[in-house]
């Protein structure tokens, strides 16, 4: 049997990027986690250690909502209006070991949209 499964890989995707990414306190890392139902984005401030706004699909507002591209584009959205309010102008941004295409990407172009800064 293959030990090497997809949430393996993933991971190991993750610890590659986290290696050469880290925030600070005037430009945050936007970390992404996707799951088969849920998007959560944070924007961390690693030398901290602590995150400075988070959105995620498990708030109220975005209720029974299933996940897609669509909601993919409201979440980064509402990430946007989040980073603006906690005074955040630039991020890194950090795709979490997920292929940049499709739900992840979308959120991105979304959240530049919203006036984020890559």
């Amino acid at each position: 049997m293959n030990w090497k499964t997809k949430a393996r890989k993933r991971v190991r995707r993750h610890y590659r990027v986290r290696n050469k990414v880290s925030g600070t306190a005037e430009r945050p890392r936007m970390s992404v986690y996707r799951s088969n139902k849920h998007f959560t984005v944070q924007f961390i401030d690693d030398e901290a250690a602590r995150t400075l706004a988070a959105v995620s699909t498990m708030q109220a507002e975005f209720d029974k909502e299933r996940s897609s591209i669509e909601l993919a584009r409201k979440v980064g959205s509402k990430a946007a209006e989040a980073a603006k309010a906690a005074g955040i102008e630039e991020v890194i941004f950090d795709r979490g070991g997920f292929r940049y295409a499709g739900r992840v990407a979308a959120l991105a172009d979304a959240a530049r949209e919203g006036g984020l800064k890559f």
